[in-house]
């Protein structure tokens, strides 16, 4: 059974959403036809705040439907023009944890490919620079501990391509666990991958505060609950 969304709020205000997205959810709707996150946080709103009539809720980022944690809606138009702003020249600060089953050669690292990305595979390839359509993906990761079994990398965006994360450390020979698009070697029993969201911070867009937003993984997987310690000691307190 599903987490109710009202029990996923990690902020909210009268111009902000943050929500933590499970990893089966879309954040807004797509082919499939199934209900979206933003439809699910319109109806919040509108029966929370008994609104009439439509509700305005704008996705600020997206993450893959496999992926959990911290998703940003804006409640009003105002918030949606200036966080798009802040989200394209880079000034929304994202945090990822990652569950690997082979630990990266080097402790730490900052990695840079060109993606290429195939619309009908939905899927990102490695290609060179000079190829048309080629983007410059740019990330540092850090190997935070080591398991029996996995490895925990804290990754860090510089930008924000098309499964970025998942297809550069597949490309380094640590595919994340779960993600056999890209290169592991089975998939997990609920279709989820072991990348999760764990912290936004960024300037509020209405008053200029400073703001630091965290999400916790679902300690029911085996391998976020082996970090449990270490992931609530240094990104949940």
């Amino acid at each position: 059974m599903l987490i109710p969304l009202s029990e996923r709020i990690l902020y909210e205000d009268n111009h902000l959403l943050v929500v933590n997205k499970l990893p089966s959810e879309i954040v807004q709707g797509d082919k499939t036809g199934d209900e979206s996150l933003l439809e699910e946080v319109k109806r919040y709103l509108k029966i929370r705040y008994h609104k009439p009539g439509n509700v305005f809720a704008g996705l600020v980022h997206r993450i893959d439907r496999p992926v959990s944690g911290a998703v940003m809606y804006a409640k009003t138009s105002k918030a949606l023009s200036r966080l798009t702003t802040m989200v394209r020249e880079r000034e929304l600060d994202k945090v990822y944890l990652a569950v690997v089953r082979n630990k990266p050669a080097a402790a730490s690292g900052s990695l840079e490919h060109f993606l290429l990305k195939n619309e009908a595979q939905n899927k990102s390839y490695i290609t060179e620079a000079t190829r048309n359509g080629a983007r410059l993906a740019r990330l540092d990761y850090e190997v935070m501990a080591v398991s029996d079994s996995f490895c925990l990398l804290k990754v860090q965006l510089h930008t924000g391509r098309h499964h970025q994360i998942r297809a550069q450390l597949s490309a380094i020979g640590s595919p994340i666990l779960g993600d056999v698009k890209y290169g592991d070697r089975r998939a997990l029993p609920d279709a989820s991958i072991a990348l999760h969201a764990v912290k936004l911070s960024f300037k509020h867009p209405v008053n200029g505060l400073q703001l630091v937003v965290s999400a916790a993984p679902s300690w029911k997987s085996r391998h976020w609950e082996i970090f449990r310690d270490l992931i609530s000691e240094t990104y949940l307190r």
